[in-house]
């Protein structure tokens, strides 16, 4: 319990969800997040009390950028450390799901998000993602590569 304090009250690993969302066509939403300091990330938060990871990552999605998505897979499993990009310390491990949605229409709440693009993913690569976000993009891009 000594160590509770210095991680600001962290005692276990956070799990949370992550949603890598394609539109028709093949565009990817990022937004960005002063929680990463201002970097280009995907919605997603923290999985609550008697949620399912699709449960959750389905209302993070809806609070933070207004948008329905079908879930399709688990795209990457990601152990985030006491990352420098994100604004406190904290130990997260990300669940990543690939995510579709059928319409682009977002409302980002202001509080979590606070402005949005879609681009395509090669693109994305150049832009400025936290790293994990960027490992989401790669892996995307590789899986995406490897069925045509």
């Amino acid at each position: 319990m000594r160590n509770a304090k210095r991680n600001e009250d962290q005692i276990y690993p956070e799990p949370t969800v992550g949603a890598l969302i394609v539109r028709p066509g093949g565009d990817v939403l990022l937004v960005r997040s002063l929680k990463w300091k201002g970097l280009l990330t995907v919605p997603g938060g923290h999985i609550e009390l008697g949620e399912t990871m699709e449960q959750a990552l389905r209302r993070e999605v809806k609070e933070e950028v207004g948008l329905n998505v079908e879930v399709e897979k688990l795209l990457l499993i990601q152990e985030v450390i006491y990352s420098p990009e994100f604004w406190k310390r904290r130990h997260f491990i990300f669940f990543d799901f690939l995510c579709r949605a059928s319409d682009g229409a977002i409302g980002v709440d202001g509080c979590e998000v606070q402005d949005y693009l879609w681009v395509r993913p090669e693109q994305a690569l150049k832009l400025k993602l936290d790293s994990f976000t960027r490992n989401l993009v790669e892996k995307h891009l590789k899986e995406a590569w490897s069925t045509h």
